[in-house]
C-alpha cells in the first residue's frame, strides 16, 4: 500500500512547504483539492513540482465535468513534463453543493455524467495526438496548426494515471472507473444516500474489478480517511483491513480541522508504513 497526503485548505505557500515536509517524510503522494473559485490547482502543483523531487502530485478531486477538457489536458500535460512523470489526475463529477448554481454551471447528475464521460475520452485522446473528436457535447476537428506545431509527448506512458470516483454498487458508474486506472469508491447504496467506506465494501469492490475488468495490469483502489496523532500502533490498526481488502492507496484526509497544526503535526509524522 501507499500513502498520501490531501492538503486541506486554502493557501498556496503553506501547501508548497507542506508538500516538501511531505516529502522528506515519507509519504508517496501530496494531493490538493481544486475549488471552483480560489487558489488555483495546477499552478499550486507546478510550484510544488518546482520543489520536491519524487513524491507523486495530483488532484483530489477535479471536477471534469465543468472544465475544458483541451484546457485541463493541456495542464496536466505540462505538469507531467515538469514533475518528470510524477502526476496524477483524479476525477469525478463534481459536488454541485460547492457553487455550481451560482456560477451558471451544469447541475444534473445525467449531464455531468455526459461531461465527464466525453471529457475523459477528449483528454485522452489528445494525449495520444487524436485531435479528431465528435460527440454529444464536444467536437473536435485536426487542424493545420498542429502539424506545424505539435505538442510534446507524454513522460509518463501509455498515459497519465487517471483516478475516478465511482458510485457502489451502481453498475454504470463503477463501469466508468474500470476504463482508467483507478478508482475513489464512494459507497452509495441508495441514490443521494451515501455511507461511510468500509473494509468489506473495499473487498465488494476489489471482487468486481476482478470479474469485470478486462485488461489485468495494475489498478489502483484509492480510500481516504484519518488515522491518530502519535499513534503510530492504531494508525496501523485503522488502515490494515482496507489493506487486506485490497485497497492499494491510504490518502490521509483531514477535510475537518480549523487550523494547520495539528495537520503539520500529522504530517511530519509520516504514514503507519
Amino acid at each position: 500500500m501507499k500513502f498520501g497526503f490531501v492538503f486541506p485548505k486554502s493557501d498556496v505557500q503553506k501547501a508548497i512547504e507542506y508538500a516538501e515536509i511531505a516529502e522528506k517524510s515519507g509519504w508517496d503522494g501530496f494531493f490538493v483539492w481544486e475549488p471552483l473559485y480560489g487558489i488555483d490547482a495546477w499552478i499550486t502543483l507546478t510550484a510544488i513540482a518546482c520543489r520536491t523531487k519524487k513524491i507523486r502530485i495530483g488532484t483530489m478531486i477535479t471536477p471534469l465535468s465543468r472544465m475544458r477538457p483541451w484546457k485541463l489536458a493541456s495542464e496536466v500535460l505540462t505538469l507531467d513534463i515538469l514533475s518528470q512523470g510524477r502526476v496524477t489526475l483524479s476525477v469525478a463529477l463534481g459536488a454541485i453543493d460547492t457553487g455550481f448554481a451560482e456560477f451558471g454551471e451544469k447541475l444534473g447528475r445525467k449531464i455531468r455524467a455526459e461531461l465527464l464521460d466525453e471529457g475523459l475520452e477528449v483528454m485522452t485522446g489528445l494525449w495520444q495526438g487524436k485531435f479528431n473528436y465528435e460527440g454529444k457535447h464536444y467536437h473536435i476537428r485536426e487542424t493545420a496548426f498542429f502539424k506545424r506545431h505539435p505538442p510534446p509527448s507524454l513522460i509518463q506512458q501509455p498515459t497519465i494515471p487517471i483516478w475516478v470516483v465511482a458510485a457502489w454498487p451502481w453498475g454504470k458508474s463503477m463501469k466508468r472507473a474500470l476504463k482508467y486506472d483507478g478508482i475513489l469508491p464512494a459507497v452509495m447504496p441508495k441514490k443521494g444516500k451515501f455511507e461511510e467506506v468500509t473494509p468489506e465494501h473495499i473487498r465488494q469492490v476489489n471482487k468486481y474489478i476482478e470479474e469485470n475488468r478486462s485488461v489485468k495490469d495494475k489498478f489502483d483502489i484509492v480510500v481516504e480517511g484519518t488515522t491518530p496523532i502519535n499513534n503510530p500502533s492504531k494508525s496501523k490498526e485503522v488502515i490494515k483491513p482496507f489493506e487486506e481488502a485490497g485497497a492499494t492507496w491510504w490518502i490521509e484526509s483531514m477535510w475537518d480541522q480549523e487550523s494547520l497544526d495539528p495537520v503539520l503535526e500529522r504530517l511530519r509524522e509520516g504514514p503507519p508504513k
